[in-house]
């Protein structure tokens, strides 16, 4: 089974409810089953405030204002989802995908926004990311039509479609 680890990155933010830690899992886990990885994956989800998220967006990405997520890949791709590592990539026999970054608030005012359940938002957020953390991104428009057929297979997979 994968490792996915939470952290709270302050000490006002309490663990989130058990149905959203398991949202997020099943997102995560489902997503490296679609995309066929076939090794035991290591991804920390640390959760934090709108202002927890704006200040590792402005510090990582000199981008002034908060976000819902993101994602902080360990590996380089080639070519997205295609896993070429190094022993140096794993740690304790998992091979380390990086870090997803939540921000809990703004999570919640989007399933509010949208009409959905926080675990449908908190998934579709982890699932993104992880996306990201493979290598895929969505800086054109065909790059994005990619991800948003990834996401959503992933999603109905785990019965959370829109």
């Amino acid at each position: 089974m994968n490792r996915i680890t939470f952290q709270y990155e302050k000490e006002n933010i309490k663990e989130l409810p058990a149905s959203i830690t398991q949202a997020i899992e099943k997102a995560v886990n489902q997503v490296l089953k679609d995309q066929k990885i076939e090794v035991l994956a290591d991804i920390a989800v640390t959760i934090t405030d709108n202002e927890g998220i704006k200040e590792i967006n402005k510090n990582y990405r000199e981008i002034h204002k908060e976000t819902d997520v993101l994602s902080f890949p360990m590996l380089e791709y080639e070519k997205p989802g295609v896993i070429f590592a190094a022993p140096d990539d794993y740690e304790e026999g998992y091979l380390v995908l990086g870090d997803i970054v939540i921000s809990y608030e703004k999570a919640y005012a989007q399933a509010e926004e949208y009409g959905h359940s926080p675990e449908r938002e908190f998934a579709f957020l982890a699932t993104h990311s992880t996306l990201h953390l493979l290598g895929y991104d969505h800086m054109t428009p065909e790059e994005e039509d990619v991800m948003i057929q990834k996401q959503e297979l992933s999603l109905n997979n785990i019965g959370l479609c829109r």
